[in-house]
C-alpha cells in the first residue's frame, strides 16, 4: 500500500456506474441539442449525413458509461467520435470537446496501468495535433475556408489564428492529463491514509490488550509479594502454635497472635490494592501503604517468624519517589520471603538500605546454614523475575548471586541523578515517611539504646534479637548497634 507502483485504485461501485451512465445520457442528448442548434444558425453548415451525425456524436458520447471500468477503450472511443464530428462536418464543438476531455481525464484518474495512461493520453493527444496542424495547412490553400481572414504575409490573420488553436489544444490536453494524475495521486493519498488509520486503530486494539496484560502481570506481582510473605510468616507461627499448644499454651497464644496480625496485615494491604484498581483515577492521588520507612516492621516480622535479622542504614536518608520506595520495599520483602522458604532453619539474614550520592540500594542476604547439605530449591524464579521487573521498571537493576561463604545475596539499586528525585510524585523518603508511621529511622539512630520495633506478641514468642545499625558515607564503621532482647 505504500508503495505507488503496487497501489491500484479500486473499482467503482454500482452507484459510480450509474452515475457514469447517466452522464453519459446526458452529454448524448446535449450533443444532439446543441448540433441541431449549431445546424440552424448556419454559423457551421452541415455536409454530413444523418447516419454520420449519430455515430459521430454516439461515439463522442455513450462510451463514457463505461469510462472508470476501461479508460483507455472509452478514451479511444471517443477520440474516433471527435475526428468523425470534426472531419466530415457534424455541426457540434461544445460538448464532444467536454466528453473528450472527461475522457482523457479518465485515464489519468483510474486507469491502473500507470505506463498504459501516460503512452494512451500522449498518443491521443499526438493524434490531434498533428490532425489540427494538417487541417489548418490544408485549409490555409483554401480561399473557401474561413472567409475574410487574410492569409498574406508570416505573421497573417491566419497564422495567428493557427497559433492561437495550437495553443488552446496543447493547454486543452495538458489540462486534461495535469487533472487526471493529480486526482490519481489524491486517490492514492486517502487510501494511503485509510490503511494508516486501521493501521492506527489496529495497534491501539493491540496496545490496549498489551496494557490490560501488563496490568494483569503487575496484579500478579503484587498478590504474589503480599500473600507469599504473610502466608510464609503465618504458616511458621502457625507450626510453632501447633508444638506449643500442650506443654506451654502462652507461647502458642503468642505465635497464633501472629497469624492474626499478619492476616490483618494481608488483608488490609489486599483492600488497598484492590480499591486501586477498582478506582484507577485515584491511583496517583492516593497514598501508597508500603515504603522503606515500613522496613523495621518487616524485619520484625521476619523475625517474629524466627530468622534474626539485623537492620543496616548506611548514608544521610533524603526522599524516595514513590514507584522507587514501593518497589525498594517490595524486593526487600520478597527476599525475606525467599529467606525463610529455602534458607532453612536457623539462617541469620542481613538487610542492608544504603543512600549514596547517586543511588538508593537495598541488600539482602543470608547465611544459609542449610546450604552445605542441601541445595536451595529453586523454585518457579517468579519472585526473583518480578523483583526485576520492578526496579527495571524504575531505571535500576537487581543482582541475586550465591554468596562465597555459603547463602544467597540479592541487591537492588536504583540510580537517582544528582540525588535528587526525578519525578514530582516523590514521597518523602526514609526520615518523613518513617516519621508518619512514627518509626522515624533518624529518630531510632539518636536513640538507638531504646529502639523497639517487633510488636508486643513477636516479643513474648521467643528469643530473638533485632539489630538497628546507622552508618554514614564518612564513618569507619557503625555508630552504634543495639541488640534487644525480644
Amino acid at each position: 500500500m505504500t508503495d505507488q507502483a503496487e497501489w491500484s485504485r479500486p473499482a467503482p461501485d454500482a452507484q459510480g456506474l450509474r452515475a457514469d451512465a447517466g452522464l453519459a445520457v446526458l452529454l448524448a442528448f446535449a450533443a444532439l441539442m446543441t448540433a441541431l442548434l449549431y445546424a440552424r444558425t448556419g454559423m457551421y453548415p452541415s455536409t454530413a449525413s444523418a447516419w454520420v451525425w449519430a455515430v459521430g456524436l454516439g461515439l463522442a458520447t455513450l462510451p463514457l458509461a463505461f469510462r472508470r471500468r476501461y479508460p483507455v477503450p472509452v478514451a479511444v472511443a471517443v477520440s474516433v467520435g471527435f475526428f468523425i464530428c470534426g472531419q466530415f462536418g457534424v455541426p457540434e464543438i461544445l460538448i464532444i470537446n467536454i466528453s473528450l476531455f472527461c475522457a482523457l481525464y479518465t485515464v489519468g484518474a483510474w486507469e491502473r496501468r500507470r505506463a498504459l495512461a501516460v503512452w494512451s493520453r500522449l498518443g491521443i493527444g499526438v493524434a490531434m495535433i498533428g490532425w489540427l496542424v494538417i487541417s489548418l495547412i490544408v485549409s490555409s490553400s483554401q480561399e473557401d475556408a474561413f472567409p475574410g481572414i487574410s492569409r498574406s504575409g508570416i505573421f497573417s490573420a491566419f497564422a495567428t489564428f493557427a497559433v492561437i488553436q495550437i495553443i488552446t489544444n496543447l493547454l486543452y490536453f495538458g489540462g486534461a492529463y495535469f487533472f487526471g494524475e493529480r486526482s490519481w495521486r489524491a486517490a492514492r493519498v486517502q487510501a494511503l491514509l485509510a490503511a494508516q488509520g486501521r493501521e492506527l486503530e489496529l495497534e491501539r486494539q493491540t496496545s490496549a490488550a498489551q496494557a490490560v496484560a501488563l496490568d494483569r502481570i503487575a496484579i500478579a506481582r503484587e498478590l504474589h509479594d503480599v500473600v507469599a510473605h504473610h502466608v510464609s510468616v503465618m504458616g511458621i507461627q502457625a507450626a510453632a502454635a501447633r508444638r506449643l499448644l500442650s506443654r506451654d499454651p502462652d507461647r502458642a497464644a503468642s505465635a497464633l497472635e501472629v497469624v492474626e496480625q499478619s492476616a490483618n496485615a494481608a488483608v488490609t494491604e489486599l483492600r488497598a490494592l484492590l480499591g486501586t484498581l477498582r478506582d484507577p483515577g485515584n491511583e496517583g492521588s492516593a497514598p501508597t501503604t508500603v515504603g522503606v520507612a515500613h522496613l523495621p516492621t518487616l524485619v520484625a516480622e521476619s523475625q517474629s517468624s524466627g530468622t534474626p535479622t539485623t537492620f543496616i542504614v548506611a548514608g544521610d536518608p533524603r526522599p524516595v519517589p514513590m514507584l522507587v520506595d514501593v518497589a525498594l520495599y517490595r524486593v526487600v520483602q520478597e527476599a525475606l520471603t525467599n529467606v525463610r522458604k529455602h534458607a532453612g532453619r536457623g539462617a541469620v539474614a542481613e538487610v542492608r538500605l544504603r543512600f549514596t550520592p547517586d543511588a538508593i540500594e537495598v541488600e539482602v542476604s543470608d547465611d544459609g546454614v542449610r546450604q552445605q547439605l542441601t541445595p536451595r530449591h529453586t523454585g518457579s524464579g517468579l519472585g526473583l523475575r518480578g523483583m526485576r521487573e520492578r526496579i527495571g521498571a524504575v531505571g535500576g537493576t537487581v543482582t541475586a548471586e550465591r554468596r562465597e561463604r555459603g547463602g544467597f545475596l540479592v541487591r537492588a539499586r536504583v540510580p537517582t541523578p544528582n540525588g535528587v528525585p526525578a519525578d514530582t510524585g516523590a514521597r518523602s523518603g526514609v526520615p518523613a515517611t518513617a516519621e508518619r508511621e512514627g518509626s522515624d529511622l533518624e529518630a531510632l539512630s539518636a536513640t538507638a539504646g531504646s529502639a523497639t520495633l517487633l510488636p508486643e506478641s513477636a516479643r513474648a514468642s521467643g528469643p530473638v534479637t533485632v539489630d538497628v545499625v546507622f552508618t554514614s558515607p564518612s564513618s569507619t564503621g557503625s555508630s552504634r548497634s543495639t541488640e534487644r532482647p525480644a
